[in-house]
């Protein structure tokens, strides 16, 4: 590069210290009398490079909570021991809503808001760390649809965050770009983790339990951002992820069957490798085209060159939760294979030593009903991973484990 100190100076980080003013401060805020008031206060009055300490106790807040200014830290004193309760919340927005660059969310927990958890919105470099977003509640239609939700940003680190109880996705990154999420525990959601119409992912070292859908990665129309691509999940745990669908009818994520492990619908370039699966009634892995009606000339519905490799099928295909499945199940044998395929889309392949079903569909809309069940051989295409590891900057890196 022909002015490398300029290209420093222009990276993010170099921006995020040039806003810091000469003297950061730290604001420290405690639960009690009028906490509402003076929480949101110190996130409106906050400047670049300041960090807002939340002393550790419940905070009985009755509206959600924002943050608009660059380069802040939040911090609480741990997930169970600093509470963000929503309980009382008048409004239906989300707990918490972020929309400033370079920010980082650490050591509290959100619990019972109305809407989404925690959600950043085009802000880019988002460190959430050492968090839990929990609906105490148990699994409800009622509840907040995301945990933790960035959606529209560039650069997200999602790590060593727990989410219970989401009614849509416990971890949802959408329309994103440079992604990790690692580290996490999901249970009792509707989807454990869900990477959508995004670029640019890796998903490793989680465990997803007990929600419908273990690991999610859709493409959806009508979005400003589609055509997700380069997606990597490895090293990640899933087991029995066969809680019964509890989504509003509606919701994409209302079709996903119950006993799914990792669910790839109308992506490209995604590769799955040394996961651990055990215990899903429908599948280990399943692999769709979109399936509904849409009006977007752009949008490409198929799934293209998702690649399995080296991943461990514990039982799987016992109990279908789709219609027809029991009866495919009986014709199969009694079960279903680890890997189901519709049959559309290209270069699916696997080098995993278990058998894989193909419906047999020419189209992802086509009815089930005429579908052409038989066992897949997917091992002629190439398995050979080829898609390169997400890099966060340095000076996210950094911040984590301080």
């Amino acid at each position: 590069m022909k002015y490398p100190y300029l290209a420093a100076l222009l990276c993010p980080a170099s921006l995020a210290v040039m806003a810091a003013p000469a003297v950061a401060e730290t604001h420290s805020v405690s639960p009690g009398a009028d906490v509402q008031e003076k929480l949101q206060e110190a996130l409106i009055l906050a400047e670049p490079g300041d960090e807002i300490v939340l002393e550790a106790g419940t905070y009985a807040l009755t509206d959600g909570l924002s943050l608009d200014v660059d380069n802040v830290t939040v911090r609480g004193a741990g997930a169970d021991k600093t509470i963000l309760d929503f309980s009382g919340q008048q409004g239906s927005g989300e707990g918490l809503l972020v929309t400033s660059d370079n920010v980082v969310l650490r050591d509290f927990a959100v619990q019972d808001s109305r809407g989404d958890g925690i959600k950043s919105k085009g802000a880019d470099n988002i460190v959430y760390y050492q968090l839990r977003v929990e609906w105490t509640g148990g699994p409800k239609e009622t509840n907040g649809a995301y945990g933790v939700y960035p959606v529209e940003s560039e650069n997200v680190l999602v790590d060593s965050v727990r989410v219970t109880g989401a009614s849509d996705a416990g971890i949802y990154v959408g329309q994103s770009r440079n992604i990790i999420v690692r580290n996490s525990h999901v249970d009792y959601n509707v989807a454990g983790i869900e990477i959508e119409n995004s670029f640019n992912a890796d998903v490793h070292d989680n465990l997803a339990e007990k929600n419908t859908g273990g690991i999610l990665v859709f493409d959806l129309p009508n979005l400003p951002q589609q055509g997700g691509h380069n997606v990597r999940i490895f090293d990640n745990m899933l087991r029995d992820n066969n809680t019964p669908n509890f989504a509003p009818a509606g919701n994409i994520v209302a079709s996903v069957p119950s006993g799914s492990a990792i669910m790839v619908m109308a992506n490209r370039d995604v590769e799955i490798f040394d996961n651990r699966m055990e215990d899903h009634g429908t599948a280990n892995v399943i692999i769709v085209g979109y399936q509904q009606p849409y009006d977007d000339a752009n949008y490409q519905p198929l799934a293209t060159n998702i690649r399995l490799a080296d991943n461990s099928h514990g039982k799987a295909g016992y109990a279908p939760g789709f219609p027809g499945g029991d009866v495919l199940a009986g014709a199969m044998g009694g079960a279903l294979p680890p890997i189901v395929w519709d049959g559309t889309g290209t270069g699916i392949a696997s080098a995993d030593p278990v058998p894989a079903l193909t419906l047999g569909l020419s189209s992802p809309d086509q009815p089930i009903t005429e579908a052409q069940p038989s066992l897949a051989d997917l091992s002629g295409a190439s398995a050979e991973m080829t898609v390169k590891p997400v890099v966060m900057p340095t000076a996210m890196e950094a911040l984590v484990g301080q």
